[in-house]
């Protein structure tokens, strides 16, 4: 602070410093004698403010940095915070605050600048202020108070203006969000390695390129308008400002100065002044665009933050965050559970009442669209009933903090991760405390029959899962769902107790799909781990210790394999509906091979 107040009091000092020594000129040439040692002082002045202004500079630069640094640290973390465990999870898939999680994120994506450049641009901000109050306190010292009052009510207008337009143009610039977060698509979709296959084998360049330039135009055109509309009649207006503010100060200095009211060294110091009050309306490169747009974005952190009471999420209990989560010993149970993902939006789960045994395998089968993945979310605690509890052993879930209970739980999602990382990672990280046990992933490996899948790495556990890193091998789906079964294992050795698994091998055919299943539920029994199971396909689920049919969001039936078939209700029949078609599908293979 005291760096930056120097900083802007050592203009004036040089201003005064040097006027002073041109004050001396003439009254040494009519004597003829060299200079005398007030002279002497005042040239050590002149070069010392000089000096020290560059002296100073580095340091300004160094420590300002330095701020950025530490304060954008504290707000990533806060960001990462929020993103992964304080905003509730309906909020961060709702489609309307991604804008709002795109402003967030793109201060730290370099887009615009960071809440960090702008704490280290305000003390910057503060040097200008210093160095205007100095020019105003010459000015008014050369011509009068109320010189000095036209001045800064000049220099102020005209900065207050200059900084109501910047910040008209940062809103209208947020409220391009979603366009620029399409062009991005684009952009990524043209440049990225997902897409290219398909991209060329299509010949969708031309129409890529053209849609591209059409979501890019339709983000530039509106910013581009407004900022004329924003900144031109403004800028006339300033301009006349500064120019009667100006004229005025000046004039009155001529005046006094044609009078013989004010000498040499008057005014050369007024005139300095004045030019440095008149300059300051303008716009500062090294902190206006800093503080607006960092200010936006930690203003985007905080909206960020306050999401769930933007977002209107239904209130439920918030449990002290050290109440510790029940562990499972007999049974976890839905009662009476409903849902909808928004107010008013259709019940996906409807009053369905649910009992899992612990250390059993349940599997839950229905169509799609049955509700089978909502009923995961809720188990998984990423969202909570609309009405209804779950309960393990009695005790209500929602007792408990949603972290607590998610780590008792293992979970392979439809749609798991395939991380760009060294395969031992892409395991360990199912239990981060043994992420440096390597006995612990490559048994968690065993265990999923993804032993021989990290045999043939030519690095083993260090061999990077992508060709897009050097040494890097990609696998197939099917050893990618081994590898997930394996993170999850791994979860399980660290402590969690119920293992779920949604669908994880709906691109594999049937026959894959029943030696995936078969496998893992030998894995789960000989471990007595509680395991639920998803599936559409009826016939992969088969060796279940209970079998739960959910249809248009409740029980339908349960029971096991054998019972379920005797009694002839619906999962008897679409067994029998998808065992036909898979028989029809092998015959036609039988016949295409030996016709």
């Amino acid at each position: 602070m005291l760096l930056n107040v120097a900083l802007g009091i050592l203009p004036g000092t040089f201003i005064v410093a040097t006027s002073v020594l041109l004050g001396e000129v003439p009254g040494l040439a009519e004597a003829g004698s060299g200079l005398p040692a007030t002279a002497f002082t005042v040239l050590f002045l002149v070069v010392g403010a000089f000096a020290l202004q560059h002296f100073l500079a580095p340091f300004q630069a160094v420590l300002a940095e330095a701020v950025a640094h530490r304060v954008d640290e504290h707000c990533i973390g806060r960001l990462f915070e929020v993103t992964l465990r304080r905003a509730p999870f309906p909020v961060l898939e709702d489609p309307s605050h991604a804008d709002l999680i795109a402003d967030a994120r793109a201060a730290f994506a370099r887009t615009v600048s960071t809440p960090g450049e702008a704490a280290a641009a305000l003390p910057l901000l503060l040097a200008r202020y210093c160095q205007l109050a100095t020019a105003v306190v010459l000015v008014g010292y050369v011509l009068g108070p109320l010189a000095a009052a036209v001045a800064a009510a000049t220099s102020l207008a005209i900065r207050f203006g200059v900084r109501g337009t910047l910040g008209r143009y940062a809103a209208l610039w947020d409220s391009l969000t979603r366009h620029r977060r399409r062009t991005g698509y684009m952009s990524e979709l043209a440049t990225g390695q997902r897409a290219a296959k398909e991209i060329r084998m299509l010949s969708l360049m031309p129409w890529l390129g053209a849609r591209l330039r059409k979501e890019t135009m339709a983000g530039l055109l509106p910013l581009w308008e407004g900022s004329r509309r924003l900144q031109f009649w403004p800028f006339v207006a300033l301009a006349a400002v500064g120019f009667l503010g100006g004229t005025t100060v000046l004039g009155l200095l001529a005046s006094r100065t044609s009078q013989g009211g004010v000498g040499l060294l008057e005014l050369g110091v007024g005139l300095q002044a004045v030019l440095i009050t008149m300059r300051f309306g303008v716009a500062f490169p090294e902190c206006d665009l800093q503080t607006q747009f960092g200010l936006n974005s930690f203003h985007a952190l905080e909206r960020l933050e306050r999401m769930e009471e933007v977002a209107g999420h239904r209130p439920h209990r918030t449990p002290a965050s050290d109440t510790p989560a029940p562990e499972p010993e007999r049974l976890i149970t839905f009662e009476k559970v409903s849902f909808s993902y928004q107010e008013g939006a259709p019940t996906v789960l409807d009053g369905l009442d649910l009992d899992i045994p612990v250390g059993k395998c349940t599997a839950i089968v229905g169509l799609n669209g049955a509700g089978k993945t909502t009923l995961v979310k809720l188990l998984a605690r990423l969202y909570e009933p609309t009405r209804g509890r779950i309960l393990v052993d009695g005790a209500d879930l929602a007792d408990c903090a949603p972290e607590a209970w998610q780590r008792r739980i293992a979970v392979i999602f439809q749609d798991y991760l395939r991380y760009e990382l060294p395969a031992g990672e892409n395991i360990g990280l199912g239990a981060p405390h043994l992420l440096d046990d390597e006995e612990a992933v490559l048994a968690a490996a065993e265990s999923a029959g993804a032993g021989d899948i990290l045999r043939s790495l030519p690095e083993g556990l260090r061999t990077p899962l992508s060709r897009h890193y050097s040494g890097g091998r990609d696998l197939s789906g099917g050893q990618w769902q081994r590898i997930a079964l394996a993170r999850a294992l791994l979860a399980v050795r660290g402590g969690a107790s119920v293992l779920v698994l949604d669908e994880p091998t709906a691109q594999l055919d049937v026959r894959g799909e029943v030696r995936f299943f078969d496998d893992f539920l030998a894995t789960a029994g000989a471990g007595g781990v509680t395991s639920v199971i998803i599936s559409h396909r009826f016939s992969t689920v088969r060796h279940a210790d209970r079998i739960v049919v959910v249809e248009y969001g409740r029980v339908l039936e349960q029971g096991t394999h054998d019972s379920l078939m005797r009694a002839g209700g619906r999962y008897a029949e679409l067994f029998r509906l998808q065992a036909r078609r898979f028989h029809d599908e092998d015959e036609q293979e039988k016949t295409e091979v030996n016709p």
